[in-house]
């Protein structure tokens, strides 16, 4: 069985995945935490820096953001624009002090840092990402079947009009002609609307709000809905009527809705100690070997030892299960934590170059499993694995 449990009290909202009793991703967000992420905003240049080929924007918040050359130019496929064009651009030719400029919040400010931005809109729908002013359609590679890739590129590509690309989710596999097509049309008109607010507004002071995000709960939900959720579980009446209105929105009739008025429910499964053990530095693998998470601005450090696990008579196989271990505990962990960023992790050292294959293979499987995007680029001469996973929702301090 799996579920959604959203607990919300004065101060915190937090949202649990959880599968047979089991924690598998959890998310929270407190009260005076504003997430600028996905909000829309014509904005002012405030400063361009022709050095480091940026500027930074006055959207109206605290801190002004940041944005680079790459996320000016036109995105020509879904990685970006190739770095020979940025090569021959002068910042200064495209962005000037004091013009406006619209922009999205791709990534939310911390207590060190701005928010970053960027001119490549993209509106998340329930079956694909509408991106316009692009003219590509790419699709989850967590669909596999080359024949449904095909059927599904080729209509969201006959839907969209010229200069509009997408990114068809995970969610689109398997689903009616209709289906899609409607999630296609949707965003269509809310890009019109956010286009028609700008020019209605374009008298305005500088800088202004033209969309704002769907929120915390919203969002999480559209991710998740077609996970074969059985339930969702919240602890008070107004979130009961905000889930029922999001699911009302998304023609979702068949998840039930228990409203159970407690000042927190994440006392069922023991929910409130699996939480309790994401703060832990340590974290023991079922053979005798823990692992140690350590986080730091640049990047995140993961560290395996043996441990109690004295093992095999040959080192290397006893290494490797350790290894191993570690490699499955990592991934759930990433997942749990939601760490992002680069992650460097330095396992036990192996003497066969085959034994670092299968540990990059069975640490790919494990990675399966989590919905955000992760990259592994492999051992480095210092034996240290290198790899990068994008955060789902949690902001960085």
């Amino acid at each position: 069985m799996r579920e959604i449990i959203i607990n919300e009290t004065e101060k915190l909202t937090t949202i649990a995945l959880v599968e047979n009793g089991i924690l598998i991703e959890k998310y929270e967000e407190r009260e005076n935490q504003n997430r600028l992420e996905g909000n829309i905003y014509i904005g002012k240049v405030e400063n361009v820096l022709q050095g480091m080929q940026s500027a930074f924007v006055d959207i109206g918040v605290e801190k002004n953001t940041f944005i680079h050359l790459k996320d000016v130019l036109p995105k020509k496929d879904v990685k970006n624009i190739q770095d020979k064009n940025i090569e021959n651009e002068d910042i200064k030719k495209v962005l000037k002090t004091g013009m406006p400029i619209m922009v999205q919040v791709k990534r939310d400010s911390t207590n060190k840092k701005g928010a970053r931005v960027s001119k490549h809109i993209s509106l998340p729908g329930r079956y694909i990402v509408l991106m316009p002013d692009t003219d590509f359609v790419t699709i989850s590679q967590k669909i596999h079947d080359e024949k449904e890739k095909e059927r599904l590129i080729k209509l969201v590509q006959n839907i969209l009009p010229d200069s509009y690309g997408a990114i068809i989710r995970t969610s689109a596999e398997n689903k009616d002609q209709s289906i899609v097509e409607n999630d296609v049309y949707s965003l269509l008109k809310q890009w019109e609307d956010i286009k028609t607010k700008a020019k209605n507004n374009s008298k305005n002071k500088l800088p202004y709000m033209i969309y704002q995000n769907p929120g915390f709960i919203k969002k999480f939900i559209i991710d998740l809905i077609d996970m074969k959720i059985d339930k969702i579980m919240v602890n008070n009446e107004k979130l009961y009527k905000k889930i029922e209105t999001i699911l009302k929105e998304l023609q979702e009739k068949n998840i039930p809705i228990i409203l159970d008025k407690k000042e927190s429910i994440l006392d069922i499964y023991d929910l409130n100690n699996q939480i309790e053990k994401l703060s832990y530095r340590k974290i023991w693998l079922k053979c005798g070997g823990f692992i140690t998470i350590d986080k730091t601005e640049a990047l995140t450090a993961i560290d395996v030892n043996s441990g109690k696990y004295t093992g095999k008579e040959e080192p290397e196989e006893t290494k490797f299960l350790v290894n191993k271990e570690a490699s499955i505990e990592i991934a759930k962990q990433l997942k749990l934590r939601d760490i992002g960023g680069i992650i460097i992790i330095d396992y036990i050292d192996m003497e066969e170059e085959t034994s670092k294959l299968e540990i990059i293979h069975i640490l790919k499987e494990n990675l399966k499993l989590d919905r955000s995007k992760t990259q592994i680029a492999g051992f480095s001469k210092l034996n240290l694995l290198e790899m990068t996973r994008k955060h789902m929702y949690s902001n960085e301090e």
